[in-house]
């Protein structure tokens, strides 16, 4: 009999699960990123007006939700555009995404005058897929 050290096969580091679990990590990551600007959009204290007719919220891919208050400010992306900022943004997106959805949520104490210049900005930069924000009425 013959006892000596047992051969034994040098330790290799196997990527094929350490890859899959980086495209899992990064699915994840890009569902909850695009998931969480949706709910920062939708979350600002709005009062939203009602409608008889309102539908429940069907979002669509890459819309663009303008959040308008009652002293005039736009919000966009959780960050505060003046009038004149948010029509350059408006013409970037259309620059290059024509057909781009815009989504206008305000608040139901809000000024048409601050409405009217979103639609404004909005027409400047050939965007007219637009739709306003409701709560559906209880």
């Amino acid at each position: 009999m013959k006892f000596g050290p047992a051969k034994t096969e040098p330790i290799q580091m196997q990527l094929a699960p350490m890859l899959d679990v980086v495209f899992l990590l990064l699915c994840f990551w890009v569902v909850m990123s695009l998931y969480s600007q949706w709910e920062k959009e939708t979350e600002l204290p709005l009062t939203l007006p009602t409608s008889s007719t309102g539908e429940p919220l069907q979002r669509l891919q890459g819309e663009i939700i303008i959040n308008v208050f009652p002293d005039g400010t736009y919000v966009v992306n959780g960050r505060p555009l003046s009038s004149e900022s948010l029509g350059q943004l408006l013409k970037k997106v259309s620059e290059l995404f024509p057909g781009h959805p815009v989504v206008i949520r305000s608040d139901e104490k809000t000024e048409f005058l601050f409405i009217t210049d979103v639609l404004d900005r909005c027409r400047e930069a050939d965007i007219f897929n637009i739709s306003f924000a409701t709560q559906v009425q209880q």
